[in-house]
């Protein structure tokens, strides 16, 4: 009778753990998002080809880039492309350079056109990460190239050229460089720059590839290498910068391997804060004093490390309201055999690590994580997440061990009830890549959001949604005037059926990558939103009230919300 019971019990046990996984798989047949991410990359006439060293991936260097930015370089309404190239070790070690960026201008009928050599931005250097932000406020985007060697920064001259300006402005550092972010801190209407840098790496004496994964010898770092300080730019409003870091104090923190970076208000006090997501090395949250400085309170917010107290390789990083309660929210991506983190506000400056909680975590185990963010595919009015995936050794398809170098992205739908469910949406029947930066954007205009996808030695995706636009949604482009002239920073509150949603208009975040800065909201299938709050950087707030949904609109700061044609 006593065995009886314990079977029983343990039985019930078992239940009672297998349950919500049991019921998860039951809805995968029973829920649909009702879209498809469909590859239209090679239609539209994206022939770019990324390169980044040799197909072994001997050293660190080759397995990290490269970045894609959505900018509407030109003005027109259609948002255009930006990629990011790495190099050829061969040529590295000569100073040459053969291969380069690219920028595709948006035709308006689903096609691009290279305009990378006219526009005068091919990249003299091993390419990373890319943000864009209009820097000078004359009202055209300008480009931050993140390289191994000096970054370079493009200004956008309203030609359609732009001008390699980083001497003048003094922001050619010549670490190596991996993200970045543009974000105006001091909220002077001077957008400021913040770029994570990683290992201090010499190519010319690079260490051996004689360090172990899972027993497979592999390439080393970036732990056993030196890692280098990041640097904080303050935008003198003159076309320069200068070097911050310690002022700020943000330089009061150890030296780690910075990859993904991101501006937010997390405490809603209404100046922007930074979080940089480290590799292997505990993650930084700095808080805006409001007076020049930041304190750096990753470990005390509980946002450093993992749940038990671990730190992750960290890689892409992006903050959003994903429960609709008012506070923002943090998303990580990591490496492999480790969970992504998903890291709920609490308020009062602290955050809980609810990965399992959300059900995000175990479907991410077997994944390397670049590229992410918040974002609402399906215009139900609940940002859903998505990750571009890709493993960073090359040698683990020769073994039996779960792990692919080549892997799927994924596609996580939002249940609006704090939980989270993976969907394929199109997204196992395109061409695998290791996969690294990826960028959100309605490139067509029509909707619903698409998104670009740089892959490691590969072409890029191009993933258009289709059937996103079944359902409602209200897009803005903003326009500052007080305050800095692409509006980062400025946040959005829509008044919805779902509840309140919230936006920030961010000027570089996801890994190495900068989305579409028109801020997008689905509907479902409400005809109008009930109110919309804008938030400038400068201070200034402006309210809208029933405002037609399926539109596009631009709002120039202090003026009318006005359709765009």
């Amino acid at each position: 009778m006593r065995k009886i019971s314990c079977l029983l019990i343990l039985f019930l046990g078992l239940l009672i753990i297998v349950a919500p996984f049991g019921s998860n798989s039951q809805n995968q047949g029973l829920l649909t998002m009702g879209i498809k991410f469909i590859d239209v990359a090679q239609k539209a006439g994206l022939n770019f080809q990324h390169f980044s060293g040799s197909s072994e991936k001997t050293y660190i260097l080759e397995g990290m880039s490269g970045g894609v930015a959505w900018i509407d370089y030109d003005r027109d309404g259609w948002l255009d492309l930006y990629l990011v190239n790495g190099g050829l070790w061969d040529e590295l070690l000569k100073g040459e350079r053969s291969i380069s960026n690219a920028l595709y201008r948006n035709n308006g009928d689903g096609t691009f056109t290279d305009v990378t050599k006219k526009a005068g931005v091919e990249n003299r250097f091993w390419g990373m990460g890319v943000a864009a932000s209009d820097y000078d406020n004359d009202g055209w985007t300008d480009l931050y190239v993140c390289n191994y060697g000096p970054n370079t920064l493009y200004r956008n001259n309203g030609d359609g050229t732009f001008t390699d300006v980083t001497n003048k402005a003094k922001v050619g550092d010549k670490r190596w460089a991996v993200s970045a972010a543009f974000g105006d801190y001091d909220s002077d209407g001077h957008l400021d720059l913040y770029v994570t840098n990683t290992v201090k790496f010499d190519h010319n004496q690079p260490p051996p590839m004689n360090c172990h994964y899972r027993g497979i010898i592999v390439q080393c770092g970036p732990l056993g290498l030196v890692a280098d300080a990041d640097i904080l730019y303050h935008n003198n409003g003159d076309g320069t910068f200068s070097d911050v870091t310690k002022k700020t104090q943000v330089s009061n923190v150890k030296p780690s391997y910075g990859l993904g970076v991101v501006w937010s208000d997390y405490d809603n006090d209404r100046d922007l804060d930074l979080y940089v997501a480290n590799d292997q090395m505990a993650n930084f949250l700095f808080q805006n004093q409001g007076d020049g400085s930041f304190i750096e309170v990753g470990l005390m917010s509980g946002a450093g490390y993992s749940d038990d107290g671990l730190a992750q390789g960290s890689m892409g990083v992006d903050l959003g309201d994903y429960d609709h309660d008012g506070l923002l929210d943090i998303f990580l991506t990591h490496f492999a055999d480790d969970y992504n983190t998903l890291y709920r506000n609490l308020g009062n400056g602290n955050f809980r690590d609810v990965s399992h909680l959300s059900e995000i975590a175990f479907p991410s185990w077997a994944f390397l994580g670049w590229g992410t963010g918040f974002v609402d595919v399906d215009n139900d009015g609940w940002e859903d997440l998505f990750i571009s995936n890709g493993h960073l050794f090359p040698q683990v398809e020769n073994y039996q061990m779960g792990h692919s170098f080549y892997q799927r992205s994924q596609l996580f739908k939002n249940l609006g009830n704090g939980r989270f469910q993976e969907f394929m949406a199109g997204l196992d029947e395109v061409r695998l890549w290791s996969s690294r930066g990826a960028a959100f954007a309605d490139f067509d205009n029509d909707g619903d959001i698409d998104i670009a996808v740089n892959n490691l030695d590969g072409n890029p995706w191009l993933l258009m949604n289709e059937g996103g636009n079944q359902k409602a949604w209200l897009s803005v482009l903003l326009e500052g005037v007080q305050s800095n002239r692409s509006g980062i920073g400025t946040r959005v509150t829509a008044s919805t059926s779902t509840g309140n949603q919230i936006r920030e208009v961010r000027g570089g975040s996801s890994y190495q990558s900068t989305h579409d800065f028109r801020v997008h909201f689905g509907l479902g299938t409400a005809k109008m939103v009930k109110t919309l709050e804008v938030r400038w950087p400068g201070g200034s707030i402006q309210k809208f009230n029933q405002i037609a949904a399926n539109v596009h609109y631009r709002l120039k700061e202090g003026g009318e919300l006005r359709k765009i044609d």
